[in-house]
């Protein structure tokens, strides 16, 4: 008698199988491997956009400060949206690559998770534009107009915090995101299950900055500076891992209704 060895055993279910063999496990690898470096650049080009060409020039509560170190700097500003605009680029690459590396987990799940991220991606290039209005209003030269300077110096002020306003907004989506991606990483059998418990956590630092900057009249402390691991952790293992990577799903649960045929 043959013995089919995807037939499990009176025993119990036997090992995982691989789900793809050949080409197709080499496209899921080339995606993991795609996702992991364009994670890994965008959290280089999110963090000097944010933190060092924007965030630079504000000086909370100084409009006036604020609107002449933009325009001191506003080469270093214009680089830091075109950075911002690329990230949204490799947004999309990494939805793509994601997908592809966790659809053999759950392909509906999977596609849920990169939509969460796409349209992330989309409201953010909303609050971008944002940015740009800021420039628009502080003119073609080297300076501030001095026609309505300190109208031009509020709105200034103003475009930078509906920058900031959005994207908080847009984490909420991104949150959602992390929270399935983390879900199909700890059922996948072949991501670290941990990573899926930090990828969790990280979602939920970003859930709480945005209902937190909703809620709280006055400033509030960024979690989620704190809870991203999950994400940079991620990204290495796929650069890592990823040419190597099999995904593998559960071998098929034995019939709990017994045969009456012999």
């Amino acid at each position: 008698m043959t013995i089919d060895p995807r037939k499990p055993s009176a025993s119990g279910p036997r090992p995982s199988l691989p789900v793809e063999e050949g080409g197709a496990n080499l496209t899921i690898r080339a995606a993991a491997v795609t996702a992991g470096v364009a994670l890994l650049l965008m959290s280089v080009l999110a963090g000097f956009a944010k933190f060092v060409a924007v965030d630079g020039a504000v000086t909370p509560g100084d409009a006036e400060r604020t609107a002449a170190d933009i325009a001191a700097s506003e080469g270093l500003f214009r680089f830091g949206i075109l950075c911002l605009f690329l990230v949204i680029v490799l947004d999309v690459v990494v939805a793509w690559g994601l997908y592809r590396v966790f659809r053999p987990v759950s392909e509906s799940l999977s596609l849920l998770a990169a939509a969460f991220r796409l349209v992330y991606a989309g409201v953010f290039m909303v609050a971008i534009a944002r940015l740009l209005d800021v420039l628009r209003l502080l003119g073609d030269g080297d300076h501030v107009p001095v026609s309505g300077a300190d109208q031009a110096h509020a709105q200034v002020l103003l475009g930078i915090t509906a920058f900031d306003d959005l994207w908080n907004v847009a984490l909420i989506l991104f949150a959602a995101h992390l929270f399935a991606l983390g879900y199909l990483s700890y059922r996948s059998g072949y991501v670290p299950r941990f990573l899926g418990v930090l990828l969790a956590i990280a979602g939920a630092g970003y859930l709480i900055d945005s209902v937190g900057v909703v809620l709280s009249p006055g400033a509030w402390p960024s979690i989620g500076s704190y809870t991203f691991i999950g994400e940079f952790l991620l990204a290495l293992w796929l650069v890592i891992r990823g040419p190597r990577l099999t995904p593998r799903r559960p071998a098929p649960q034995p019939d709990p209704i017994p045969s009456t045929r012999g």
